[in-house]
């Protein structure tokens, strides 16, 4: 995929657990780029009522005026099927997104295809010192920028 030239979709899903049978998405946020060129974001979370561990909680307290609230996973899948329509998704190839994301038919790549380098459990902080951004916690726009800075 050229990302100078087609559109696509950069993602993050934070989950409670490693598969959606154990568990929920608690918050999926997500931008529509055309080349590097921001055309829309999603930010859904699941209500915070119906979030069980304290832990989940504080790890989205932030910015919760900027959040649409959804009464499930599913509820927040349906929303991004429908904002996604068949545009290919530029995911965090762990474990736990791919499960989430098994039941969407999108082209799903790992983005870090892109960046010429791998997954791991300290990708985000290796990119903002390597890219020298400034930490966020938005990590899909950590993922755009250095996108940009490395394109």
């Amino acid at each position: 995929m050229n990302l100078l030239e087609e559109k696509y979709i950069i993602l993050e899903i934070i989950p409670t657990a490693i598969h959606p049978k154990k568990g929920d998405i608690i918050q999926l946020s997500a931008i529509k780029l055309d080349g590097l060129k921001l055309l829309d974001r999603f930010d859904f979370r699941l209500r915070e009522d119906l979030i069980a561990l304290q832990d989940f909680k504080d790890l989205i307290s932030y910015d919760k005026s900027s959040f649409t609230y959804k009464n499930s996973t599913k509820e927040i899948l349906e929303e991004f099927k429908e904002w996604s329509n068949d545009l290919p998704l530029l995911i965090i190839d762990n474990l736990y997104t791919e499960n989430f994301l098994e039941t969407l038919t999108n082209h799903k790549e790992s983005i870090f295809k892109y960046l010429d380098t791998k997954y791991n459990d300290n990708i985000i902080d290796e990119l903002i010192k390597k890219y020298e951004l400034e930490p966020s916690n938005y990590i899909v726009d950590i993922l755009y920028e250095s996108l940009i800075k490395h394109l």
